[in-house]
Order: C-alpha cells, then sequence, then structure tokens
C-alpha cells in the first residue's frame, strides 16, 4: 500500500554524465542533485516536535530568559493541532516541563495553554550541557512517534557547552543521527558556532546567529511555519559500488555544506547516507568521490563505479525509492597527459576555500589575532567577490573597514556574537547560479584542433584528448579562431 506522506512529494535525482578521468587518476567525483517539488496532494501531516529551552543560570542576564519565553510561547501558538509536542528544559540534566508526565501530546488548543504556562513559569539555573538536551529529545522521539513521522527538533543556547565533554556530545550525536532534525540558534554573544555546526550538520538542521535578543521571536515564528512545512521525515542515498571501488567521501555542497561521510553506513551491499527530510521545493546537491586503483580499470571503456538510489521511508518502516536511480560511469582516458577540468567541481572547491576563510578569519579573531584574522578577512573578500557570492560578501563587508593604507580590515570593537555568526554563514552556500554550472552550450557542436591535426570531441576541453597537447587560453567564442590550437568547428 503506497504511503500518503512518502508519495506526496515527487523527487528527482539527477546526476553529470560520464567522468572522464586521466589514466594515472584514482580519485573519480560526482554532483548528485536532489530536488523536491510538490505534488497534488502534498501536505505536511502530523508531525512531532520537541522545543528545547536552555534554562542554564546564565540566561537570566540581559533579560534573554523573558525574551526567549515570548519566542517559545509564540513557537508554540503556530503548530497545528494534532502534532505531537514535547518543551524540554535545558538545564544540567534536561528536564520535560511539558507534558508533565513527560511524552509527547497532541495539540490542542487546551494544550496550547497548558503548555505555555509551564514555559513562563520557568527559572533559570544550571549549567549548559547539550548532549543530555539532544538524548532527551531523541527519547521522547523514540517512544512516541512511528516510523515515517516527521521528528523535529529546535533549541537555542546562549552560552557554552562547558557541563559535558566533547566526546560526550559526538557521542549523543551519533546515537541521534538519521533519528530526528535539529535546528539550532545561538544567542547573543557567548556561544560557540562550532558546536552549533557539529549539531546541526550531524542531525541535518539550520543554524543562525540570533545576535539581537528580540529577534527571537521573530525567528522562532518563521522557523515553526517551515518546519510545519515538512512533508517527508527521513530520505537517503543508497550507492551500491562496483568491487574496484571505494567511497572517499560524500559532502553536501549547497545550499549548506555538510560533511556527510561520517554518519554514512553499510548494509546489503550498500552503503546508507542519511540526507533528513523534506519539504516541497527543498533542493541539495551532494558531492560523491570514489578512490580506485588507476590499474585495475580499463582504458576508453566506460565503466558503471556506482549506481545511486534516493530512498525515503514509509509509515511500515521500510525504505522505497523516491526517485529514477542514476549510474555513476567513469572512463579512464588512453592519453597521459589528458586532463578534464570540470567548472562545476573547480567551483565546488572554490566554494570550500571561501568556507575555510571565513571560518580562519573567526578563529583567529576569537584566539585575539588581528593581524591573521585582518588577513583571512581579504582572503575571504577577494573569494566571494570572484565567486559573485553577494550574501556572503554583503556580511564580510559589514565586519570590514578600510585601513590607513586602504586595504580592508576587520572592524575593532565587533560584538563576539557578529564574529560567531561569520563562523556559522561560512556553510550557507546557497544556490549554484545557473550562468556557471556550465558554460554555455552551442546549438551546433563544435569540437576544436591541437596543432598535431588532432580534433577533439568538445570545444570545452583544454587538451587534447588523443596526444594531451595543451590549448591556450582563448576568450573566443564557438566558431572562433583556437589560440595556438587550430580552428574551432568540426571539419
Amino acid at each position: 500500500m503506497e504511503d500518503p506522506a512518502a508519495s506526496s512529494l515527487r523527487f528527482s535525482l539527477d546526476m553529470g554524465t560520464v567522468a572522464d578521468q586521466a589514466l594515472g587518476d584514482d580519485r573519480a567525483d560526482a554532483l548528485l542533485t536532489v530536488s523536491a517539488a510538490s505534488s497534488a496532494r502534498a501536505a505536511a501531516g502530523a508531525g512531532a516536535l520537541v522545543l528545547i529551552m536552555d534554562t542554564s543560570l546564565s540566561m537570566t542576564n540581559r533579560g534573554k530568559l523573558d525574551e526567549a519565553k515570548r519566542a517559545v510561547c509564540a513557537a508554540i501558538d503556530t503548530l497545528h493541532e494534532g502534532t505531537r509536542l514535547a518543551v524540554v528544559a535545558g538545564s544540567r540534566p534536561a528536564e520535560v516541563i511539558y507534558p508533565p508526565g513527560g511524552g509527547l501530546v497532541r495539540v490542542t488548543t487546551a494544550v496550547k495553554a497548558a503548555a505555555k504556562f509551564e514555559v513562563i513559569h520557568q527559572i533559570a539555573g544550571g549549567g549548559t550541557a547539550i548532549g543530555s538536551w539532544l538524548a532527551c529529545a531523541r527519547q521522547l522521539f523514540a517512544e512516541g512517534t512511528a516510523p515515517g513521522t516527521v521528528r523535529h527538533a529546535v533549541l537555542y543556547t546562549d552560552g557554552r557547552n562547558e557541563h559535558e565533554t566533547s566526546e560526550q556530545l559526538d557521542r549523543t550525536l551519533a546515537e541521534c543521527g538519521d533519528q530526528f532534525v535539529c535546528d539550532a540558534r545561538g544567542l547573543g554573544d557567548d556561544w560557540d558556532y562550532k558546536v552549533l555546526l557539529r549539531i546541526t550538520q550531524a542531525l541535518h538542521g539550520d543554524p543562525k546567529a540570533v545576535v539581537r535578543i528580540a529577534d527571537l521571536t521573530d525567528d522562532f515564528t518563521r522557523l515553526m511555519r517551515q518546519a510545519q512545512r515538512v512533508v517527508v521525515g527521513r530520505t537517503r542515498l543508497d550507492l551500491r559500488l562496483d568491487g574496484r571501488f571505494q567511497l572517499d567521501f560524500v559532502r553536501q555542497n549547497r545550499p549548506v555544506e555538510a560533511e556527510l561521510t561520517g554518519q554514512s553506513y553499510a548494509s546489503d551491499d550498500e552503503v546508507h547516507v542519511p540526507l533528513g527530510s523534506w519539504s516541497p521545493g527543498d533542493w541539495a546537491q551532494y558531492q560523491v568521490s570514489l578512490r580506485y586503483a588507476p590499474e585495475s580499470l580499463p582504458v576508453e571503456e566506460e565503466i558503471r563505479a556506482a549506481r545511486v538510489w534516493l530512498r525515503a521511508e514509509h509509515g511500515d518502516g521500510t525504505w522505497q525509492e523516491c526517485a529514477e536511480s542514476r549510474p555513476l560511469v567513469v572512463r579512464r582516458r588512453a592519453t597521459p597527459a589528458f586532463r578534464n577540468v570540470r567548472l562545476d567541481l573547480t567551483r565546488v572547491e572554490d566554494l570550500r576555500e571561501l568556507n575555510m576563510a571565513m571560518r580562519a578569519c573567526a578563529d583567529a579573531h576569537e584566539d585575539g589575532d588581528v593581524d591573521r584574522a585582518d588577513e583571512e578577512l581579504r582572503t575571504a573578500v577577494e573569494l566571494a567577490t570572484a565567486l559573485d557570492d553577494p550574501t556572503r560578501l554583503a556580511l564580510l563587508h559589514a565586519m570590514a573597514v578600510s585601513g590607513t593604507d586602504g586595504r580592508l580590515r576587520m572592524r575593532r570593537g565587533l560584538p563576539r556574537g557578529e564574529v560567531q555568526r561569520l563562523g556559522l554563514e561560512s556553510t550557507r552556500t546557497g544556490p549554484m547560479p545557473a550562468d556557471v554550472v556550465d558554460p554555455p552550450i552551442p546549438s551546433t557542436p563544435r569540437r576544436r584542433r591541437c596543432a598535431r591535426g588532432h580534433w577533439t570531441t568538445s570545444h570545452w576541453v583544454n587538451f587534447c584528448e588523443e596526444c594531451g597537447e595543451p590549448f591556450a587560453r582563448t576568450d573566443s567564442v564557438p566558431g572562433g579562431a583556437a589560440a595556438g590550437g587550430g580552428p574551432v568547428g568540426a571539419p
């Protein structure tokens, strides 16, 4: 029987064409795009939500707890009737403050009022141990939901995770992985962006800085409306590899960067990579990288290195295909000097370099290394400009001023929360501009001829595929002269 939730989105799984590999290459990369469109009957079901309040002692400062109470109450007001709800007070230890007996309760008008009453009467005390808060949410979901249920947690924190070890948090994240999605907010100035990124990358959530405490209510309200659009709670990529290939890594590149390799697991001759939950209109780009021994592959022969499926969890606990599977095909070229320059992968690597520069800038500022922070800022601005990334470029410029030498430097006296925001936003890569994914394809296929008279299979290669002769850089359009490499255009 068809599962109504899992079938109410139309998924697509797209992958590039054959990946040509140089003779000595030992790594093959593919970019996959997953998108979810609304079907005629798409509608979010009654999911389960756990709201996690940071009620540690530091929340007494600057009226943070009062604003947090308003935000959580506003979030409760947005919930659809039938949603299963619990509210957790995050201190040390975590405590389920609603419902009073624990568990999850279906939302009604009376439930909303009772939950808000408990929220309003919270007082601050104790320390910050976020792993214990997440473990509490995991138990609530495990005991109170069925397979296929959309499980979502939301937490905010104003401080550092000082009352548990980093290893304890990692163990909890491993236990919670692929069990629910968790969005996280850093409130004020004293939190650590690295902890929030660890949480949201492991639990496929959205991290955000809320530096102005008064903004938390609006943020939580928007967040709840978005969360209630989720239709499919759990999806995964499944890869079946040819025996000559091993998985090197899987990474989400867009709209947010996240390392997924550590979440993957193997069973039934397949590698499973959890992808989290989906709403109508969601999309994401992933990079799959495979390793192989070059001598294990024949030359000039297409090899199916892997087949990739997209599957979703159904209400009966089974995982079923929700998009047409795709092959990952590679071809080892015979020419030693052959190089396949892929603009899409080049841009992905440039984006990663920008991400690292932004995080390095935030880290240097945190360490008090002003000179290194300034240098990383300039590097990040240069990369964001080259990538035409207006969102992150605006964020960088908001933190910069021109020094007496005319060079950009970090503004002195920046609030710590703004610098932590820089670390978080480093992973928000956004959509891929259509005009830089692939160069425009001419209506008539064109080829290039090298100085030795060989014709290429495409105008867009930089080396002759027969002899490895490099082409000089040219700005000519297809059909014009190819500098240093003969005419462009097949005979």
